[in-house]
């Protein structure tokens, strides 16, 4: 059913009978969005999420039918870009995907790198480097980082930051920023309780606290 509604919107689909079948296919090749659920037989979406992010940052939207919020934070806490839960429209599903890849595909107008104490953020190339060497973030993530390091120091809100890095049709609630935030902090080596790069503003949002150089 996703399959032919998709294709009647336009986009080119891949599918895949399951878990395995998924990462056989993914193997060969280099989609723009994968569309992932979480039941599935032999390996389940979390398994085949975990995989997916050992070698591609490719978005990733997760179907579920489960409503307890632990499963959905899972879900994003491993890579996931986004999640839609079961029963859902298609047409809600469309939106889903269509946000996230305006999210992978803005460009921006500001300097191509910006360049701080102890990290560089590469806006042209989406690449993240610390004294450590580049880091891997997802599109999502990286998104989020750019967003705060492009306003060092200004505090951003959740509600500003789902606005501006989900966007305006995004579905979700706050809890989402926060779950990315710390993925974002866990990839950069950064210490919540004493941050180098990404600070929270208690009862307001975050901030971006490293030095430009």
């Amino acid at each position: 059913m996703v399959r032919r509604y998709l294709q009647a919107e336009g986009f080119e689909v891949v599918e895949a009978s399951d878990g395995r079948d998924a990462l056989s296919r993914l193997g060969g090749s280099t989609p723009d969005l994968v569309v992932l659920d979480v039941a599935m037989p032999g390996i389940d979406g979390f398994e085949v999420l975990q995989e997916i992010r050992r070698h591609s940052d490719v978005p990733v939207i997760m179907l579920t039918a489960r409503t307890e919020e632990v499963d959905r934070v899972v879900g994003l806490s491993i890579g996931a870009d986004d999640y839609v839960t079961k029963p859902f429209s298609p047409r809600e599903l469309v939106a889903r995907i269509r946000a996230v890849l305006r999210r992978g595909g803005q460009t921006r107008s500001a300097a191509d790198v910006l360049e701080f104490d102890g990290i560089s953020v590469d806006l042209a190339g989406r690449q993240v480097a610390t004294e450590s060497g580049v880091v891997g973030v997802s599109t999502l993530e990286f998104d989020l980082l750019a967003a705060l390091a492009s306003a060092p120091g200004r505090v951003f809100t959740r509600a500003q930051l789902l606005e501006r890095v989900w966007g305006w049709d995004y579905f979700g609630a706050d809890r989402v920023v926060d779950v990315h935030v710390g993925n974002l902090r866990k990839a950069l080596g950064d210490d919540a309780s004493n941050p180098r790069f990404i600070a929270t503003v208690r009862g307001v949002g975050y901030k971006f606290v490293a030095q430009p150089r």
